[in-house]
């Protein structure tokens, strides 16, 4: 079995975090189940897991440039939410209670990434059979998009099982929203046992995507008596946005890039934006308008290799929340419904 394929040799700027450090993250921050995972789980079971992942994930990004900023936002809210078990993944089923996936905060996920897992899974039940949890798709699938789009490569330990039990009302108020003050930002982050710089790392994933005028209206429209927009965006800025979202009562799926200079490259650009009342989300504003955060903010728009490093750190962490293992869960033949 070879290892997990090589990042592609057109993103220079790539980064390994080395096994050693890997280790010592499991052991210190991963709950006692995260520790029975390995980077090479599939290497008997199912040797061309990686490959067949990344096949499907260039093919789908090729064809649908939505899709690494789905995936990532996908894997976030289900991670985030009851842990990274696929829960998110989960379709509504007669006589049971509405979904994660139908939580209010989760109606807005982007189809892109729920196809892009059901291509993987499709692709890997004909290679081998019952073996690969849509679990661990998503969190493989969103490490390979990021390192598409010229961000770091980090390794995934792998060996999740998927979740029986996906309720929209277990994701009440666990899932930060755009208009979060920063204090409940980090008080969010902070109950999983991520730190403030981990929180402005993980927010560095908006520098590719795109955010629905609905989040932010509020913002641009009617602000307070003196000023139609919040005095925190730059004025040029929140005048285009004015004008791109001047129809979003009639067509809702109206939206912006969430980094207007580099939306489709993962880079540092979406830190460098901050400063100039670029940030889209007034959550991204509240990053640098806030002395615990704005050094890091700072920091990463000076040096993107500390970016990259800290940003693989903080997904690999992450990736480890709240996971299943063992006994617990399943493999489910499909990712939309319990087997």
């Amino acid at each position: 079995m070879s290892p997990p394929p090589s990042p592609p040799p057109r993103c220079p700027a790539l980064l390994r975090i080395a096994p050693l450090l890997l280790a010592v993250l499991l052991a210190s921050s991963a709950a006692p189940a995260a520790s029975r995972l390995t980077a090479d789980y599939y290497a008997k079971s199912c040797p061309r897991f990686h490959q067949i992942v990344q096949d499907t994930v260039t093919s789908k990004q090729i064809s649908t440039p939505t899709t690494a900023a789905a995936t990532l936002r996908v894997l976030f809210h289900d991670c985030f939410g009851t842990g990274c078990d696929g829960s998110i993944l989960l379709s509504a089923a007669p006589l049971a209670p509405p979904p994660e996936r139908d939580a209010d905060i989760n109606l807005s996920l982007p189809g892109d990434a729920f196809d892009l897992v059901v291509r993987a899974k499709t692709a890997l039940e004909l290679a081998c059979p019952g073996t690969v949890s849509c679990s661990d798709i998503l969190v493989v699938a969103a490490r390979d998009l990021v390192t598409m789009l010229g961000g770091p490569y980090y390794d995934v330990f792998l060996g999740r099982r998927d979740t029986r039990i996906s309720r929209a009302s277990l994701v009440a108020g666990l899932l930060p929203r755009p208009n979060m003050t920063m204090s409940e930002l980090l008080s969010l982050f902070g109950a999983r046992g991520f730190s403030a710089q981990e929180m402005v790392a993980l927010a560095g994933a908006h520098t590719v995507g795109f955010s629905h005028c609905k989040e932010f209206s509020s913002g641009i429209y009617g602000f307070s008596k003196s000023s139609s927009y919040d005095p925190t965006y730059n004025p040029r800025f929140a005048q285009g946005l004015q004008k791109a979202c001047a129809s979003y009562g009639e067509d809702p799926t109206l939206s912006v890039f969430n980094d207007v200079m580099t939306p489709n490259k993962f880079d540092n650009m979406y830190y460098q934006n901050l400063p100039k009342g670029l940030g889209l989300l007034a959550s991204d504003r509240g990053l640098y308008g806030d002395p615990r955060t704005r050094p890091f903010v700072e920091m990463y728009a000076r040096d993107q290799d500390r970016f990259f490093k800290d940003f693989a750190r903080a997904m690999q962490k992450l990736s480890l929340y709240g996971v299943q293992t063992g006994r617990r869960g399943e493999i489910r033949r499909r990712c939309d419904a319990i087997n």
